[in-house]
Order: structure tokens, then sequence, then C-alpha cells
């Protein structure tokens, strides 16, 4: 198999991960099994975008992660990857939504272990970038995200 094969397959399960990772993300009833794709499915797309993606596919990963742990409500997973995301977006000097987004992970994790500081420190950073978004339905999207945050 040549080297584009390659990234051309590690490039499939990273998109297809993450994308199936969403489906389940957004189920309101998940039985163990979907657990654990959830939790197995987004660190595998993660895993695939950091043989061949950028450095914004890794911070995307990284927040995927990060909200599926925030969703099953397990707190020291969720902070490591929401600090994994702010890092990489900061260290890359990545902007709009997807800095946001970083802010609102570090936002909704520390909310979880409710650090009622930390988080109002984050949701105003989250806020703040938000006025940076550039498309207005990203931004709509974005804010009801960063609202469905409990401070």
């Amino acid at each position: 198999m040549g080297d584009n094969d390659s990234v051309n397959i590690h490039k499939k399960f990273a998109v297809d991960l993450f994308n199936q990772t969403w489906d389940l993300m957004e189920k309101q009833d998940r039985d163990q099994y979907e657990i654990d794709r959830l939790i197995n499915g987004t660190h595998a797309s993660c895993y695939h975008w950091s043989i061949v993606g950028e450095p914004i596919n890794l911070a995307r990963g990284e927040w995927q992660i990060s909200r599926v742990y925030a969703i099953l409500r397990r707190s020291e997973p969720c902070l490591y990857h929401a600090k994994r995301c702010l890092d990489i977006t900061l260290e890359n000097k990545l902007k709009d939504f997807d800095l946001a987004f970083a802010y609102e992970a570090m936002a909704r994790a520390y909310s979880l272990t409710n650090d009622e500081h930390k988080t109002a420190k984050y949701l105003t950073l989250a806020q703040d970038a938000a006025t940076q978004i550039q498309k207005k339905d990203d931004q709509d999207y974005f804010l009801t995200e960063l609202n469905s945050i409990k401070s």
C-alpha cells in the first residue's frame, strides 16, 4: 500500500468515526454499548487525525473527546481533553469558532468540576471569542451551545 493510500485510509477513518460519534452524541438514551462506542469512536477519530491531520483537525478532535466526556459527566478526562484542545488552538493561532469552542470546552469542563470561578472565566473568554465568529449561523449555533453550560 502506497503512502497516498495510507493517508486516504486514515482520513476516511477519522471522518467516519467523527461523524458516527456525533450521531451518538445527539442521541438521548444510550445503552452501554453505545457509550463505549462514543468513547472509543472519538478517541479513534482523533488518533487517525494525529497521523494525517492538520492542527485544526486535532483541535476539533480533542474538542469532541472533551464533549463526549462532558455528556458522560466524567470531569477529569473532559478537562484533560478540553485543555489539549485549547493548547492546540492557541499554539496554532486558530481563530473564529475553533477558538470560541476551545474556550467553551474549558467552561463546560470546569462546570463539571463545580469550579465556579474558572467556569465564569472561560464563559467570558468564549463570549468574547464569539464576537469574532465570521458567519452568523456559526455564531448563533455557538451561542446556543455556550448557553447550555450550567454555570
